[in-house]
């Protein structure tokens, strides 16, 4: 019996161990734009055991890089929408009411985008998620559109990044990439 039973034992390892290494699965290799998280607070992810930190603001995002590439007027056009980096459209979620501009945002998830001029950016917060791109972008879906003016950096930023500061009747939300930077202060209760 004991035979029996580690015969059926090895039979069953061998079909599972068969499945793990089935040729016919193909995993595709690492995205030149890889997926990145902003939170705020920014430690927010990484608390431990007894800090009761959540996040706030959460920014999901695809980082594109430079490459040596013209960025802004080039690669992504003045005057057009952009998907605040690559792959699926940019996404941030609230845990709580915020204000953009003059804009109550509840709670949620919704998608984030930009139309990058010379002299300023329009940020976009809109309805509309799980999009890939700004390819199925739908205006009368934006929740807030505010003006930001740019902010030129010395030095030029590889990956296209997002990181939160604090403010001090919320957060500020920068956006970098090249030699551009735009601020997008949030608002809420601390």
């Amino acid at each position: 019996m004991k035979q029996l039973t580690l015969f059926i034992a090895l039979i069953l390892f061998g079909f599972a161990a068969n499945a793990q290494t089935d040729p016919a699965v193909k995993f595709p290799a690492v995205d030149a734009s890889p997926l990145d998280i902003a939170y705020y607070p920014s430690n927010a992810a990484k608390v431990k055991k007894d800090d009761p930190t959540m996040p706030i603001i959460k920014v999901l995002y695809a980082r594109p890089a430079k490459k040596g590439r013209e960025v802004f007027g080039v690669l992504e056009q003045f005057d057009k929408v952009w998907r605040l980096g690559a792959n699926e459209s940019t996404e941030i979620y609230f845990d709580r009411t915020v204000y953009v501009g003059n804009t109550k945002l509840k709670e949620g998830r919704y998608s984030l985008f930009a139309i990058p001029s010379k002299d300023k950016w329009t940020i976009i917060i809109n309805k509309q998620t799980d999009r890939w791109g700004a390819f199925s972008y739908d205006e009368t879906q934006d929740l807030v559109r505010t003006d930001v003016p740019i902010t030129k950096l010395e030095k030029a930023i590889e990956v296209f990044s997002i990181v939160f500061t604090n403010a001090p009747q919320g957060a500020n939300m920068l956006l970098a990439w090249d030699t551009t930077q735009v601020t997008l202060p949030i608002t809420f209760k601390k």
